[in-house]
């Protein structure tokens, strides 16, 4: 059997491991020239950690983590209104959390796919064709190719959805934000950090920052915007957003234009009726996208792949491996979408108010006898969606 993989994030990677595992012929195809460099960071546990488990990751992923000590909020002139120690909320998940730049994970589901899985970059998926038997993809090379099956997991902005299912704008749901992201070196900033998570927050904006190896700065903006529409100039779109704030703010924006790489685009879920057409099917963003406000995009791709991978296994058919998986998984991300959804205020709070809430909520779980009565709170759909189906 032979599988091909349109996408080598952190879905697309995982399944190749996987299939290959499995003694399928597995070929992963990427439009970006190499892996992506480290993103933004990521709190990994759940559904994500369970699957890094069972591929036997866990211990390299650890030496990669960061060890952040607490998560402090600030206000527009850089002065604490709360804070939690980050051990909060690994009591919370039992230990099994860790922090880790996107880019890192990714680098080690590269580095674990077995030889027998064939990468290219610089490509995506030009064509798709079936004759019920096989998909025919012509690659954007102009390279044909042939398998069993064609998996898009090519993120928010998917190829494979386009071509197969229609046009992006039938499945996106604008959730009135964008957010940026990008790495930058101060000496400065990097030490009044130390190994603390700490991000500005005001009525419709937040800036984060942490510090990351080699004295690197890794920062991500987010800010309610009424139109989805994303500009040509990122950096200048942050001045014009972020300018008048002061704290750390003013450093950062001086640095964006020197980095190479500034990740900017909308805050969207991806909402479809179904995932699969005949033998081609989509994981991740590309069909479930949760949003990076309700933060678990990468456990529900490691658990999206996990789960195809055993349908495949114990199907009759490829048909119907894809119509189980869909079923299976379908609902855990709704809930994981709705939660998002009504979570988004608190992460990006409109008001005064509600930013005094959360401070409020953050201040009572430091109070160790309060902290597990706040759990619905601090962990609400963080649930595995592997331990529910097992």
């Amino acid at each position: 059997m032979r599988a091909i993989i349109c996408g080598a994030g952190i879905g697309g990677l995982s399944l190749g491991w996987w299939l290959a595992n499995d003694g399928w012929e597995v070929l992963i195809v990427e439009l970006a020239a190499a892996l992506r460099s480290e993103g933004f960071m990521l709190d990994f546990f759940g559904s994500g950690y369970d699957a890094a488990e069972l591929m036997g990751l866990i211990p390299r992923l650890e030496e990669l983590r960061y060890p952040v000590r607490r998560l402090v909020y600030v206000d527009g002139s850089g002065q604490p209104s709360s804070s939690v120690e980050y051990d909060v909320f690994r009591h919370i998940q039992k230990g099994r959390l860790m922090s880790l730049m996107r880019g890192d994970l990714e680098r080690v589901l590269f580095d674990a796919l077995q030889a027998s899985v064939e990468v290219r970059f610089n490509l995506t998926i030009r064509d798709i064709s079936e004759d019920g038997a096989s998909v025919h993809v012509t690659l954007s090379d102009g390279t044909l190719e042939s398998a069993d099956l064609v998996v898009g997991a090519d993120g928010v902005h998917s190829r494979v959805r386009e071509l197969v299912f229609g046009s992006e704008s039938q499945f996106l749901r604008y959730l009135g934000f964008h957010t940026a992201a990008f790495i930058f070196r101060d000496d400065g900033v990097s030490n009044s950090l130390d190994r603390d998570f700490v991000n500005l927050t005001v009525p419709g904006r937040s800036v984060g920052f942490y510090s990351i190896r080699d004295k690197r700065i890794a920062s991500f903006f987010v800010h309610r915007a009424p139109d989805p529409r994303i500009l040509d100039s990122p950096c200048s779109e942050l001045r014009r957003v972020y300018g008048d704030l002061r704290w750390m703010v003013p450093t950062a924006l001086e640095h964006c234009n020197e980095s190479l790489n500034v990740y900017y685009d909308q805050v969207a879920q991806v909402e479809m009726g179904r995932w699969n057409r005949g033998r081609v099917t989509l994981i991740g963003d590309a069909c479930c996208a949760v949003s990076l406000l309700a933060g678990q995009g990468a456990s529900v791709a490691l658990a999206a792949a996990y789960t195809l991978a055993d349908e495949l296994r114990h199907a009759r058919a490829v048909e119907e491996a894809l119509l189980r998986y869909e079923a299976r998984l379908k609902p855990a991300v709704a809930r994981k979408q709705m939660i998002g959804r009504r979570t988004a205020k608190w992460v990006v709070p409109p008001d005064h108010w509600r930013i005094f809430v959360r401070d409020s909520v953050l201040k009572l779980a430091r109070i160790r006898t309060l902290s597990g009565l706040l759990r619905p709170v601090l962990a609400g759909g963080s649930e595995s969606i592997l331990r529910r189906q097992t």
